[in-house]
């Protein structure tokens, strides 16, 4: 059995996905890693744009080992069972998420909207698909008792061509992607290829270090930001912004979370587009 550690502002043992390019598996360049692949053998959930929290039986903490303050009656049925899950409001609201959870002095009519969505049950030896029967029956017996504990929903896909669409339309509503947790996976620390994430794009994070001023509608305001990666390449990122983004554009020296597809020949991230500020490493 894995023993994970909650100890405060201890970073946790937890299980954490490997991404997956869907051209990977699907179209005429399979990547020959995934010749063997079989969608059947996995259960596909969404990808939820939350922040990652585990119950250890008493309060919720982030995956930075931080206490959550969320309020007393938010966790008053949850479970002694340690889980694994996000916290979680809908599509499109992370920033919002965000200010509420991190907010150390809990705003009580804020959280009335937050839901903590469980996929996993960190402490139990057993596969993934006897893990979610268990937390599927666990959350159901106490689900007259709490308005704030789901479990998230588990489907199985036969073909291919089905999660393609199911991909596209997650992702067309705002969603993220999805994940691929194979049905005889183990809970273990660190990431694994049975546990995968799935998504039109990439994710990556640099830090802003410029600006560049905008043209036509845009001038006299932020046009594009200059950022460095942590391996010291430096471009520029123009898109993605809100108007009110280009009029209070992030600060210098803020960490920002970024989209892109691939990388240029001089290895600088294709298409990149901005995502969203970097408000902490729990974010």
């Amino acid at each position: 059995m894995l023993t994970l550690s909650f100890s405060a502002n201890a970073e946790l043992k937890i299980m954490k996905a490997k991404s997956l390019d869907i051209q990977k598996i699907t179209g005429n360049n399979i990547d020959t890693a995934y010749l063997d692949f079989a969608i059947s053998e996995y259960l596909i959930s969404e990808k939820l744009d939350g922040i990652r929290a585990y119950w250890n039986g008493n309060e919720l903490i982030t995956r930075s080992g931080n206490k959550i303050h969320a309020p007393d009656w938010f966790t008053a049925h949850f479970p002694t069972t340690p889980l694994d899950g996000e916290l979680w409001i809908e599509r499109g609201k992370f920033q919002l998420l965000t200010q509420i959870v991190m907010d150390k002095t809990p705003d009580e009519d804020a959280w009335r909207s937050v839901k903590y969505m469980v996929f996993d049950l960190p402490l139990s030896p057993l596969p993934f698909e006897q893990r979610y029967q268990n937390l599927q029956q666990l959350i159901s017996a106490i689900s007259t008792q709490n308005d704030y504990l789901f479990a998230i929903e588990q489907k199985s896909v036969d073909d291919l061509t089905i999660l393609t669409q199911w991909l596209d339309i997650v992702v067309n509503n705002h969603g993220e992607g999805l994940m691929l947790q194979h049905r005889d996976n183990q809970y273990v620390a660190g990431r694994t290829n049975q546990l995968l994430k799935l998504k039109q794009h990439q994710d990556a994070e640099a830090i802003v270090i410029g600006y560049e001023e905008g043209n036509g509608k845009y001038q006299g305001q932020m046009g594009a930001v200059w950022v460095k990666t942590a391996s010291n390449e430096t471009f520029k990122i123009g898109s993605g912004f809100t108007d009110q983004q280009r009029k209070s554009p992030p600060a210098i020296g803020t960490t920002i979370q970024y989209r892109f597809n691939g990388y240029t020949d001089r290895g600088i991230p294709r298409f990149a587009r901005f995502s969203r500020i970097r408000l902490s490493p729990d974010s």
